[in-house]
């Protein structure tokens, strides 16, 4: 059972909306698969239905049940989600609500709160001289991977959608060569996905927000890439055309810069070009 007192539960309570039963904007499904990535838990078995079944009240459970550093963690995930959304719809220059969560989080989890980096911040970050080749991938991956940033970068103007897609698998590409260079380290991560017997999938079954998560707790990715990956993760995912007509997504060149960026930051991290 985690610590949260009855004011700080008030404060993500406001905060994801969850007076209507539900949770941000997530579905069944993405709540499901949230909880799934990020603390491998399946928040719709019945341990967690003892307060009701909507998810607010599934959330509820959560942390009356669980520790506190897995309530943290989930937490931290959801603020992240809470924060991209936030950008997104030019809210951060409120940011009270979110320090304030953020520091109870930090008290869970025993770390201390990251500050909050705005889309235009990132945005406008400059990466110099970034190359592929200094990753450390397979020699012969490079070639491939080089072509498709040249062509993501091409159509940048012109075919968000064909750079969005090009964005994500480069960025999965990059994350599972340097994986199977340090199998030891990604494997024995604490959020490396486990299967039903608890134990570590192999590598071809991860998905790309697992790779980043794990990267991140390794600490080769910085906070910032994490977080805003979540957009070129969910952008990503439209390559499904009925997903995209589910959600009414049409992407712009904003949209494509945002998922270039991420790229570009998680290369200059990966090849130790940013401090």
């Amino acid at each position: 059972m985690s610590n949260l007192k009855a004011i700080e539960k008030r404060t993500f309570e406001d905060l994801f909306g969850m007076a209507s039963g539900y949770v941000l904007d997530f579905s069944n499904n993405t709540f499901a698969e949230f909880f799934r990535e990020t603390a491998n838990i399946d928040i719709y078995a019945p341990k967690y239905d003892f307060n009701g079944d909507s998810k607010a009240r599934r959330l509820r459970a959560f942390w009356e049940t669980e520790p506190d550093p897995l309530v943290g963690k989930v937490l931290a995930g959801l603020l992240e989600v809470w924060q991209y959304k936030a950008t997104r719809n030019e809210q951060t220059k409120d940011s009270s609500q979110y320090e304030q969560a953020a520091h109870i989080v930090a008290r869970l989890t025993g770390k201390q709160p990251d500050p909050i980096t705005t889309e235009q911040e990132f945005l406008h970050r400059q990466y110099q001289s970034i190359s592929i080749k200094n990753l450390s991938i397979e020699p012969y991956l490079v070639p491939v991977l080089e072509s498709r940033l040249a062509e993501a970068q091409h159509c940048l103007a012109s075919a968000p959608l064909a750079t969005i897609f090009l964005c994500g698998s480069i960025l999965e590409g990059i994350l599972l060569g340097v994986a199977l260079e340090k199998p030891k380290e990604f494997n024995q991560a604490a959020s490396s996905p486990k299967d039903k017997e608890n134990k570590v999938k192999p590598f071809h079954e991860w998905s790309l927000a697992q790779f980043i998560d794990v990267a991140h707790e390794l600490g080769v990715l910085k906070l910032d890439v994490k977080k805003f990956s979540h957009e070129l993760r969910d952008f990503r995912n439209y390559i499904h055309p009925y997903q995209q007509l589910a959600s009414k997504f049409t992407p712009d060149q904003h949209t494509a810069e945002i998922c270039l960026q991420v790229l570009k930051a998680a290369i200059a991290d990966l090849s130790g070009g940013r401090k």
